[in-house]
């Protein structure tokens, strides 16, 4: 097997003792290169680093045996030998020390050498680099949580996380998550002497970040009592679970949990002896679904659903319209502040945090084509074009469609695009998006992901065939190849990006959940009557509080109405001051 090494650390055999001394009298820092000593140039080879203080380290070779028998320190051998001019380790101290000065004075960023600097192989000095990025996890850890025996600190076994020792490192991540969410921290401050969610037994499936970990202990603080389990098998951060657990939350998540597991953590949320759950927060409607298909009787008996994607509106919308809702729903996926702030601020910086973590990609003159100009496709989409991508979309609605037009991108159908583009990202909704035909006539290295909530816009199913080989090269990216060669690069198996390979905005999340916690509240506080058996939107006025909980932030300040203007417009002076089919 052959070694490759990088040019950069590995330079090539000089065979002339002119061109050493052209170069070390060009470069001074490099004389160390050849003061290593040479010897034949059969021999072994081993890099060494010249330990001083200086930045730009000398990198030295080292040949050991082979060629004409030299030793370390004698000119036998030819492959590196020493120059003539050179002086030998350990002679004329005094003039080495003055050339070092010397040295220094010229080149600023090196410091003065007092003494021969220490020699260490290269593999110890590459150990103390800082990496570029990581793409292990405490998740490829092969003894699943399911079959682990673990307590907290107060002797609770009630949970199931990747491993509860990482709880301490998880709170860590929650506090400092607390200081860029502090609208939620006011929400929690204001309200936590009234107890407004007192008897709320509250079991929850969204995603298992550091910033729901603040929404869950906000919920507890009101008066709740939460269990827990994780809506996406990739997103969920293991310490912030093990911190929740170690707090007394009954969480049943980690990262890379299996299809049936992901099953398993949610029924065991919902099923426990003494304990019903009488409110839901949902996010993708998977808790929803598997309460009224497998529990009917506690679905019968909550109180109210929360509903915060576009997938879970759209099952709970075809509930309610089969007659088969018996509950009130609340939709927060469609509040102003979740449309605009999560699905169009958020996604506008998190879609090129999931790209360039997982993939490297420069976007400079890519051909991207965006499935779905909605609100996560337009933020999207915006990020995209200011790196200088070329965006195509394509669009079901002739108004998002004209909106796309009107903003510059050009809207095709994909399969009148699919051979040329760089990067496919869905962001519909919908399933089979993309299908096995678009994947085979994409072209090689072409990337793949989806932005939408479900892992249905992109027919992995389909790559699941013997002819095609799947290679993981870093965690949550797959190389799929075909039988000619060609790789489709694949991320995060086709389900959320931004939560399954980075990580999203702390301060739009905080809006998010702000918006959950207010509508938990009024669907659990309601008047009997208020709320019939249907999917209601956020009141406006709810929208704008949470709004402007969040302005201090940018010490913004709002210009009030005077009465005469109040009158003018038919508007209180504290609002709401949109009416609810006012577009934004």
């Amino acid at each position: 097997m052959t070694e490759r090494r990088s040019p950069r650390l590995c330079p090539r055999p000089l065979g002339a003792a002119s061109t050493r001394r052209g170069v070390t009298a060009l470069y001074p820092y490099f004389a160390s290169v050849f003061a290593c000593g040479g010897g034949g140039g059969a021999g072994r080879s081993e890099l060494c680093v010249a330990a001083s203080g200086a930045p730009f380290a000398a990198v030295a070779v080292r040949l050991e045996g082979g060629g004409g028998g030299g030793s370390a320190a004698g000119p036998a051998g030819r492959g590196m030998s020493m120059p003539d001019a050179m002086p030998l380790p350990g002679v004329g101290e005094e003039l080495k020390q003055a050339k070092e000065i010397e040295d220094a004075e010229k080149y600023s960023f090196m410091a003065t050498v007092t003494k021969a600097p220490k020699k260490v192989f290269l593999s110890s000095f590459l150990s103390f680099l800082p990496l570029a990025a990581s793409y292990t996890d405490s998740s490829d850890d092969e003894v699943s949580p399911r079959e682990k025996q673990q307590t907290n600190s107060k002797g609770s076994s009630n949970f199931c996380v990747k491993n509860i020792k990482q709880a301490e490192f998880g709170r860590r991540e929650i506090e400092i998550a607390e200081q860029d969410m502090s609208a939620l921290i006011s929400l929690r401050k204001r309200a936590q002497g009234e107890k407004p969610l007192a008897g709320a037994k509250i079991v929850g499936c969204t995603h298992i970040t550091a910033q729901t970990a603040v929404l869950i202990e906000t919920l507890c603080a009101l008066g709740a009592q939460c269990r827990w389990s994780a809506c996406n098998i990739y997103s969920t951060q293991n310490e912030v679970a093990a911190a929740l657990a170690e707090a007394g939350v009954a969480v049943f998540a980690w990262k890379g949990e299996s299809e049936d597991d992901f099953w398993w953590c949610i029924d065991r949320c919902v099923n426990m002896d003494g304990w019903q759950a009488n409110m839901i927060l949902d996010d993708g409607g998977d808790l929803t679904h598997w309460v009224y298909k497998k529990y009917p009787n506690v679905f019968k008996k909550i109180r109210g659903i929360v509903e915060e994607s576009v997938t879970g509106v759209h099952r709970l919308y075809q509930l309610s319209k089969a007659g088969k809702l018996c509950v009130p729903a609340m939709n927060v996926n469609d509040s102003v502040t979740k449309q605009k702030f999560d699905n169009l601020y958020c996604c506008r910086e998190s879609i090129l945090d999931g790209l360039k973590r997982t993939t490297d990609v420069m976007f400079g003159g890519k051909q991207v084509v965006v499935c779905g100009y909605g609100e996560v496709g337009k933020g999207c989409c915006a990020a995209l074009k200011a790196l200088g991508a070329i965006v195509y979309i394509t669009e079901i609605d002739p108004i998002c469609a004209l909106q796309a037009c009107m903003d510059g991108f050009r809207v095709v159908k994909l399969n009148e695009v699919i051979r040329q583009v760089d990067v496919v990202i869905t962001c519909t909704g919908n399933k089979n998006v993309v299908t096995r035909e678009h994947l085979d006539r994409m072209k090689n290295s072409c990337i793949v992901c989806n932005m939408g909530h479900s892992n249905t816009e992109i027919d992995v199913t389909s790559l699941r065939t013997p002819e095609l080989t799947w290679e993981r090269v870093r965690s949550q990216v797959d190389h799929v190849i075909w039988p000619d060669g060609k790789r489709v690069v694949l991320l995060a198996e086709g389900r959320l990006l931004n939560l399954s390979c980075s990580t999203v905005p702390t301060f739009v999340l905080s809006i998010t959940a702000t918006t959950q916690a207010l509508a938990l509240i009024e669907l659990y506080n309601a008047p009997e009557g208020r709320y019939k058996q249907d999917v209601y939107l956020l009141p406006k006025k709810m929208d704008e509080y949470v709004a402007s909980l969040h302005l201090p932030s940018f010490d913004a300040h709002l210009t009030e109405l005077t009465d005469d203007q109040a009158k003018y417009l038919g508007l209180n002076k504290n609002g709401p001051f949109k009416p609810n089919y006012y577009r934004y």
